[in-house]
C-alpha cells in the first residue's frame, strides 16, 4: 500500500555529504574501504626522483581506524 498524505510515519531526512570530504575520498569497488590521493605531489616537484612522483600518483587506502568517520562525511559513497 502506497503512503498517502496524511500517514503519521515520517521519513527520515537526507544526510548532506561533506563537501570537502567528498573530493579528496572515494569509495573501492566494494564499498568497503576509502581511497584517497597522496600529499606533496603537487609542486617542489623538481626535487623529488621520478619513482617518487610515480608513487604519489598512485591512490592510497585510508587506515582502517579513520573509515567509520570518513564514511560518516560521504554517506552516499
Amino acid at each position: 500500500m502506497p503512503p498517502s498524505e496524511d500517514s503519521e510515519e515520517e521519513e527520515m531526512p537526507k544526510l548532506k555529504t561533506n563537501r570537502s570530504a567528498r573530493k579528496r575520498f572515494r569509495l573501492t569497488g566494494s564499498g568497503r574501504k576509502v581511497r584517497r590521493y597522496r600529499a606533496c605531489a603537487s609542486h617542489l616537484l623538481r626535487k623529488k626522483t621520478s619513482k617518487r612522483k610515480r608513487r604519489l600518483r598512485q591512490p592510497a587506502i585510508i587506515d582502517p581506524t579513520n573509515v567509520k568517520a570518513i564514511r560518516r562525511l560521504i554517506p552516499y559513497g
